[in-house]
């Protein structure tokens, strides 16, 4: 099952659950999606973070001490990344060390909301977790070291 975010031309956000990628283009080239608030069927996909279940089950503790790694040989998902590369280092502010404590500050309203990126200890992201701070792992985090071509 794929879940995508969506948006149509009015810029209403939702989402969309498909059986596989290839029938979301299959509906949206049949103009079968349409927007829950307008009915429009001008209807794009957004760039989004992938779901890992990765519970308390057995493979989580297989998992431990390791992150996720792919090899993507398909010119067409190298140029995706590099896209959300882009788009997360022009539209986040780098607090680098200072993330934990950034996070905090505006979860509880200490500091203007604002997309932040950084770097923080698993220890450290999954104590803001527990406090409900969301947070995700950026796994092409080095495509934002150096300047994106």
């Amino acid at each position: 099952m794929k879940v995508f975010n969506l948006c149509c031309d009015q810029e209403h956000l939702f989402e969309g659950w498909f059986a596989s990628g290839d029938e979301f283009d299959r509906q949206l080239d049949a103009a079968l999606i349409e927007c829950p608030v307008c009915a429009s069927t001008d209807v794009r996909k957004l760039l989004s973070a992938p779901r890992l279940n990765l519970g308390s089950g057995p493979e989580a503790s297989e998992l431990s001490g390791k992150e996720a790694v792919a090899m993507p040989n398909d010119e067409s998902m190298r140029s995706m990344m590099l896209q959300i590369a882009r788009h997360v280092a022009a539209n986040s502010e780098d607090v680098g060390e200072r993330f934990p404590e950034e996070a905090r500050r505006i979860h509880y309203d200490e500091a203007p909301k604002r997309s932040i990126r950084g770097v923080a200890s698993k220890e450290e992201a999954a104590e803001l977790k527990d406090e409900g701070i969301e947070v995700m792992p950026v796994p092409f985090a080095n495509l934002l070291k150096n300047p994106l071509q």
